[in-house]
């Protein structure tokens, strides 16, 4: 009797995914390993630094999730943080001093964010050009663009307030991480518990199905570019604020590669229709301990790229392993 019990609990066991907790397992692991191999990490202001760090290219990596489920991928997101970083530091400088010309650049931010976002999804859509072509011709575009209205100069801003949105604190947790925890919370309802984020997931899983379907497939490819746009817009005000400056030529530079390896690593398929925000949230925490045990181990900068190469390839892996 026991025996049969048994039986249903093991064959629930065989079918674990083991790509849907191997972010998990591999953050605790990364932990205590860090927390072993250093006695610094586990400091509060060390922990702090890494969870403010991860914000910046973890919020990018929330709308990055939509569009890679949808079956895209958007290059662009580095240099788009340039672009809207520049305008908004431009836009609270023309508007003036108090927190009026900061709810003006902030609001200024996101909106141009989800238009940079919304040309990225008209060229795809409409013009029919896959996605990693027309971001990576839209990467140029915007940091050259990012370089002329700036004249390849620092932009500085000249608002006392700007400056509290990116260096403040909530609790003795800096703003950036309460608003890359807030809106995690919010794209995982859009994405699990709205139609919306059904459809997405659709659309990645088989797009002429989707169709079928009733599903409006280049409207909902628009939007997940759309999402990933004000994302970067969101991203780019809190980086300016908290550097209270934007220096066109390394502004955002590889915040594409670090919002794609978090999605990876999180757990979401390349080929689409599957993944998870929190799977996203996971990756990027992951990508930014490593950064921070190289530092504290003292190993050569150098080195970094290759180290979160071979976790992106680990992560594929998996996700091979597991789909097999």
């Amino acid at each position: 009797m026991a025996m049969f019990e048994l039986s249903p609990m093991i064959t629930r066991l065989k079918r674990l995914d083991i790509a849907t907790y191997a972010p998990f397992i591999a953050l605790l692991l990364l932990i205590l390993f860090s927390s072993i191999a250093s006695e610094h990490f586990l400091m509060p202001r060390n922990i702090t630094n890494v969870l403010r760090q991860v914000s910046y290219t973890g919020i990018i990596a929330l709308g990055m999730t939509f569009v890679i489920i949808a079956g895209g991928i958007d290059l662009s997101v580095g240099s788009m943080v340039a672009l809207v970083g520049v305008l908004s530091i431009m836009i609270i400088n023309g508007v003036g001093d108090g927190w009026w010309a900061v709810a003006m650049a902030v609001s200024s931010a996101i909106a141009l964010g989800g238009v940079f976002g919304a040309i990225n999804g008209l060229v795809i859509t409409r013009g029919k050009v896959a996605s990693f072509i027309a971001t990576l011709a839209t990467m140029s575009i915007f940091r050259s663009m990012t370089l002329y209205i700036s004249d390849a100069g620092e932009v500085v801003s000249q608002n006392q307030h700007f400056a509290d949105i990116g260096g403040g604190y909530l609790w003795a947790i800096p703003y950036p991480v309460w608003i890359f925890l807030l809106l995690a919370v919010a794209y995982h309802i859009l994405l699990k518990h709205s139609a919306f984020g059904r459809h997405v997931c659709a659309v990645g899983s088989n797009a002429k199905v989707a169709s079928y379907s009733a599903i409006k497939v280049r409207w909902v490819y628009f939007l997940t570019f759309v999402i990933a746009g004000v994302s970067v817009g969101i991203s780019a005000v809190l980086l300016a604020s908290r550097l209270n400056s934007v220096s066109p030529g390394d502004a955002g530079l590889f915040y594409e590669l670090d919002a794609i390896a978090a999605v990876v690593i999180g757990g979401t398929a390349l080929s689409g229709g599957k993944g998870t925000i929190w799977g996203t949230v996971i990756g990027a925490i992951i990508l930014g301990i490593i950064n921070n045990m190289l530092n504290l181990m003292g190993i050569s900068p150098y080195l970094q790229g290759m180290v979160k190469g071979l976790v992106i390839l680990t992560a594929v892996l998996v996700q091979f392993k597991g789909d097999r």
